[in-house]
């Protein structure tokens, strides 16, 4: 396994893969890596004759408050996951390295991420548009893989990816869950013993959620308002959002129909969490 720290030489790799008829699949991620991550690391692998993860801890999606200066970090045991995974190369690239002095550009990622985690976090998904933008430029991959837990992140960046005509093919995958439910996440890491056993509460909600859609339910408000319930027994959780939107354009709805995403956030102590699940609703 390749571990490269510069745009040159990433570009100088991918360029030998693509001429000998190659192809890359591409799994971004800020490390910590869990088994969310590595399952999208496992479908690359057995798509695609290459395959890029790449390990940042991206500052431009952090607002001043959030937990840059906290989050899980440990390179040792990431790299050792990936290479057990099938993975090729590994791109671990530092701050001047990708954003270098007097960096200006960035990428807007519009409506989309107006709702959701983007009313919650109004700068973040700048910051990942505009990252990711970068890694699509510097891998240039067949196919790039997204877990379904970032839900309005991956709407987020499908479209971005086809209005600024990239040539990859974004995959979604689906959420990784630990045995309680609880979705898996990197900042897991972050619970007490005690915070962890009441974020279940979250699954909880969804997989309820989930239930009523498949007997019938149809009134956004009614089904929200089932959640939120849900999450209010748990006293230590502090709800950020639980709403009803349409998958493809994160725009709220009062009725379920289509393709429709129900996403949750929720604070429990100095943690973030969310959840989701999505519905085809005739």
């Amino acid at each position: 396994m390749i571990i490269l720290n510069k745009i040159i030489d990433m570009k100088c790799q991918i360029n030998n893969w693509k001429k000998s008829g190659l192809t890359v699949g591409f799994v971004p991620t800020m490390g910590y890596l869990h088994e969310g991550h590595l399952s999208l690391v496992r479908r690359s692998a057995a798509e695609n004759d290459r395959t890029v993860v790449s390990i940042y801890v991206n500052p431009a999606q952090f607002a001043p408050n959030e937990d840059l200066a906290d989050y899980p970090r440990n390179f040792e045991m990431d790299a050792g996951l990936c290479e057990i995974n099938g993975v090729h190369l590994v791109f671990f690239p530092d701050n001047d390295e990708m954003y270098g002095e007097n960096y200006a550009t960035f990428v807007e990622a519009g409506k989309l991420a107006e709702n959701l985690c983007g009313k919650s976090r109004p700068e973040h998904f700048r910051g990942v548009c505009t990252v990711v933008c970068k890694l699509l430029n510097i891998v240039s991959p067949d196919r790039a893989y997204f877990g379904q837990k970032d839900a309005q992140q991956l709407a987020v960046i499908k479209r971005m990816v086809r209005d600024l005509d990239m040539d990859a093919e974004v995959i979604g995958c689906p959420i990784v869950r630990e045995p309680d439910g609880l979705a898996m996440s990197s900042r897991n890491a972050y619970l007490s013993p005690e915070e962890r056993k009441a974020a279940a509460v979250l699954s909880r909600a969804v997989f309820a959620g989930e239930r009523l859609v498949r007997g019938g339910e149809r009134d956004a408000e009614r089904l929200i308002a089932e959640m939120t319930g849900i999450i209010q027994t748990e006293p230590s959780v502090r709800i950020d959002y639980v709403e009803a939107v349409d998958a493809g354009n994160i725009a709220k709805i009062n009725g379920l129909k289509g393709q429709v995403l129900v996403a949750a956030a929720i604070f429990i102590g100095r943690t973030r969490l969310i959840d989701n699940f999505i519905a085809k609703v005739e």
